[in-house]
């Protein structure tokens, strides 16, 4: 039997509003008829697709059943030519930099569609898409997830900066595998490599400094202004710093350029040409050419 789309619809809100209040205030509904929906869509399903919590959280079903409502109800206004309300929804994963210098003008280009963006790091992006959990992402991998269509886009580069102070306090023998195994640095979390990959390409070796943890893009720019630390950061933030000198590169002329690819669901293919087309706009015009 085909899964009702009211009940789909009822799991998408709980899931997105966080309560059955809030769900059948956008439904238009009562809270009892939301909570019989969703009891329904479970006894069909034969298992819990919601977590009664504050706020209501989804099981693995749960997720991947909001997903393909979501999925359907895009696919159905593009087939339709629709760009009336109510809007559909994609749910994507964004690298945090990349969201924070480049992708805002590419989701501003497509306005008939709302966006569940998820941060992730560019390494671990795909495996989003491998669970099912988004139709697209930008990746630092460049094969495609099962399933997935995928182009490149150009890299990112990142400077490892730091503010003069700290490079006084830190560095005054010079930027080297000793001085950089004592001297602190940020790390956005336990996935970012970045700073580990810069050290290795600058001295040939592995080294573990000690490190704040900054979960926040624009957080790395001012700690490495505070002289907290250093970081690898995105060119585009730090140009004018470096320019107006209140940051430094670490070693003048030794980037770190990290590849970036959009890969998104090929069943989604279409109708997402119009948000492909945007990325690779904004990709164009903010990242570097990639070799080779």
């Amino acid at each position: 039997m085909p899964l009702d789309p009211t009940h789909l619809a009822a799991l998408s809100a709980i899931l997105r509003l966080g309560s059955f209040d809030a769900a059948a205030g956008a439904l238009g509904v009562t809270p009892s008829a939301v909570s019989q929906r969703l009891k329904a869509l479970e006894e069909q399903v034969g298992a819990t697709l919601v977590h009664r919590s504050q706020p209501c959280r989804a099981t693995t079903l749960g997720a991947r059943l909001a997903k393909h409502a979501e999925d359907i109800a895009l696919l159905e206004a593009q087939a339709l030519g629709q760009t009336s309300t109510p809007r559909p929804r994609l749910r994507l994963a964004v690298p945090a930099d990349a969201l924070a210098t480049w992708m805002i003008p590419a989701l501003a280009a497509v306005p008939d569609l709302l966006f569940d963006v998820v941060i992730d790091d560019q390494d671990t992006a795909d495996d989003w898409l491998r669970r099912g959990a988004v139709s697209a992402a930008i990746t630092g991998h460049d094969r495609a997830a099962p399933g997935c269509d995928l182009l490149s886009l150009g890299a990112m580069r990142y400077i490892a900066t730091a503010s003069p102070a700290f490079m006084r306090n830190h560095f005054a023998k010079g930027v080297n595998a000793s001085t950089l195994a004592h001297a602190p640095m940020m790390v956005f979390n336990s996935k970012d490599q970045l700073q580990s990959r810069w050290i290795t390409q600058v001295t040939g070796r592995r080294l573990h400094p000690p490190s704040h943890h900054l979960p926040s893009t624009h957080g790395f720019v001012d700690a490495a202004l505070s002289g907290m630390g250093w970081g690898m950061n995105p060119e585009p933030l730090v140009r004018a710093h470096l320019a107006h000198g209140s940051l430094v590169a670490l070693t003048k002329n030794a980037p770190l350029d990290v590849p970036l690819y959009w890969q998104c669901a090929r069943v989604m293919a279409l109708a997402l040409t119009p948000l492909t087309r945007a990325v690779q706009n904004a990709a164009r015009n903010h990242l570097h050419p990639t070799s080779g």
